[in-house]
């Protein structure tokens, strides 16, 4: 191969790996979102759960229990989305910090879509009574931001829209 040629193909070479590494910074910033755009600071939720799943998975933990309406006995599994693992970590969280049949009580926002998902602020083992923090988003720290309206203890979840 020739010098011309051979430095042809680093070039083409480097610029194949400029474009897979944009094309990858994009997709990543586009999978993440802003707290604003998937979840209402106006709609508070606080409830208590039996939980169901932790995904400890990147960029954010995720939580789901198991609520039951008072009134009709229905269940239903909500998801919570947390900070990510390693702000969890540095507050203290592991893997296993909740155990799957543990009662939790969830602080936090509903989703805009209606959906039972939500982002949680402070999650309570009902057991106990410990305060885990959890915020990922919404000026929060891992132990609730002073300044920011806590949701208030006693509410109920909106009825999701379908």
């Amino acid at each position: 191969m020739s010098v011309s040629k051979s430095y042809r193909f680093a070039r083409q070479v480097v610029l194949v790996l400029a474009i897979a590494t944009i094309a990858g910074i994009g997709a990543r910033a586009e999978a993440h979102h802003s707290f604003a755009a998937q979840y209402d600071s106006s709609k508070p939720v606080n409830l208590t759960g039996v939980v169901t799943s932790v995904e400890w998975t990147n960029p954010h933990v995720y939580i789901y229990v198991d609520t039951t309406d008072p009134k009709t006995k229905k269940v239903t599994n909500w998801g919570f989305e947390m900070g990510p693992p390693h702000m969890l970590q540095k507050a203290g969280w592991k893997r296993n910090s909740l155990k799957i049949g543990e009662v939790v009580m969830i602080e936090g926002w509903l989703a805009r879509d209606g959906t039972n998902h939500g982002n949680a602020r402070r999650v309570t083992r009902k057991s106990t009574g410990e305060v885990l923090g959890a915020a990922s988003s919404n000026a929060q720290t891992l132990a609730g931001n002073a300044n920011a309206k806590p949701p208030v203890a006693g509410a109920t979840p909106a009825a999701p829209a379908r």
